[in-house]
């Protein structure tokens, strides 16, 4: 039988390893009850035409830099859902990271490497309960246009991509030399690798999270 403290050591080398493994410590807040997400800051002149506020599925354009001045709330909870490791995808990912560190926003990242981890990937992240789920990657399309009508009361931003046809809990940040759909539509024309450049990431991610932010939900950004 074993004594106590070797019992007590037993379990508190068992915690420590489960901490590791999840990549984060109970006292990240994400084991609290989630409070509601608010935007420090407004939107600037420009993002949108306030004589008519844009509804799912429709695109705007707004003016560089007029989400510059909106943050989020202390206790912000994001997930990024990633799959690919072509450099289009890697630039993004660090723009998602950079964010996070800038607005010192909880971050964790789910990676899926194999096609059959897609749909369970996007579940996974689902189950955190985040605020905002982030996906990078053209691999995640057709499996989140699969996902996303089914949990409306989650909000996701796709960047660099957007789905053929979004409910209104999915946001994406998209121009030319990007603008993948999925739905078997295909590589666009216009598409570009060039263009995923470190700057141009950073403002999908700045600007997507601005709309997510302020209630703008389900529409497509343009960023061209």
């Amino acid at each position: 039988m074993c004594s106590r403290p070797l019992l007590a050591g037993t379990l508190a080398a068992a915690v420590a390893t489960a901490v590791l493994a999840g990549g984060c410590s109970s006292g990240d807040g994400w084991s609290r009850p989630r409070a509601k997400p608010t935007a420090v800051g407004a939107l600037g002149s420009g993002f949108f035409d306030p004589a008519a506020t844009p509804v799912p599925e429709s695109t705007v354009t707004p003016r560089p830099g007029s989400w510059d001045q909106v943050h989020p709330s202390k206790g912000y909870r994001v997930v990024l859902l990633t799959a690919g490791k072509d450099a289009q995808t890697r630039t993004l990912v660090s723009a998602v990271r950079k964010w996070a560190e800038e607005e010192h926003v909880s971050l964790r990242t789910i990676t899926a490497t194999k096609p059959d981890q897609f749909v369970p990937s996007i579940s996974r992240a689902i189950d955190l309960a985040p605020h905002l789920i982030i996906s990078a990657g053209n691999d995640l399309i057709d499996p989140l246009a699969m996902v996303t009508p089914n949990h409306l009361d989650q909000q996701f931003l796709v960047v660099g991509a957007e789905l053929a046809e979004p409910t209104a809990n999915v946001t994406a940040t998209d121009w030319s030399g990007a603008s993948f759909r999925g739905e078997g539509l295909g590589m666009s024309s216009t598409y570009d690798a060039a263009t995923f450049t470190p700057e141009r990431a950073r403002r999908a991610v700045r600007a997507g999270a601005a709309a997510v932010l302020n209630g703008l939900t389900g529409i497509v950004i343009w960023l061209d």
